[in-house]
């Protein structure tokens, strides 16, 4: 089981993981919800229907990670077919934005916090590594916890398609980004294998 999620028999999933395996993937959530922010909690006033419409940011984020985590709805701005159609991308992106981001950052907050708080469980319950196990609704948490965290690091690596992949393979071991395209690959392999175990 070690390095790859199995399927359990109530729908959920388990795996077998080590402590530098849960500490590597406990900092990378933590640092992915430092990323995220607070959100707008803070700020939101007592009456929770008015909560309801907050309104989120409209223009997009300049962290590159977060614009890949948080991308246009409309078009892609980089490569216009005209200035009309960047205008009314433009428009109707910012407007999607403005009523979704605040969700969508939300719901990436709590699969991470599910990924630190299941990790901090497992750690608790007893010393060296262990066994993950988790439901159907958390292994669904982590699928998406553990793509954001692969977007994140495949952006901050400049990975825009597969082929950027085979050319992580081919780096050398003195390569600075070596620790970094090793986690992108390995939390590839647990998403995919997690992925099976969801697959009816």
């Amino acid at each position: 089981m070690s390095g790859q999620f199995e399927p359990l028999p109530d729908g959920g999933a388990a795996v077998a993981l080590d402590d530098v395996e849960i500490s590597i993937i406990r900092s990378l959530a933590v640092q992915l919800m430092e990323l995220l922010g607070p959100g707008p909690a803070e700020d939101a006033p007592d009456d929770p229907l008015a909560g309801l419409f907050t309104e989120g940011p409209s223009e997009p984020p300049t962290d590159p990670v977060l614009r890949r985590l948080f991308p246009d709805a409309y078009g892609d701005p980089e490569e216009p077919d005209s200035l009309k159609d960047t205008e009314e991308q433009r428009a109707h992106s910012a407007e999607f934005r403005r009523f979704t981001e605040n969700d969508l950052r939300a719901g990436k907050r709590d699969n991470a916090l599910a990924v630190i708080r299941s990790l901090d469980a497992l750690t608790a319950a007893g010393e060296g590594g262990a066994v993950l196990k988790l439901s159907a609704g958390e292994s669904r948490q982590w699928l998406g916890a553990l793509n954001d965290l692969r977007l994140a690091i495949g952006s901050r690596l400049e990975i825009d398609d597969e082929g950027d992949t085979d050319l992580l393979f081919r780096l050398p071991d003195e390569d600075p980004r070596k620790p970094m395209v090793m986690a992108y690959l390995w939390l590839g392999g647990l998403q995919e294998t997690l992925v099976e175990t969801l697959m009816p």
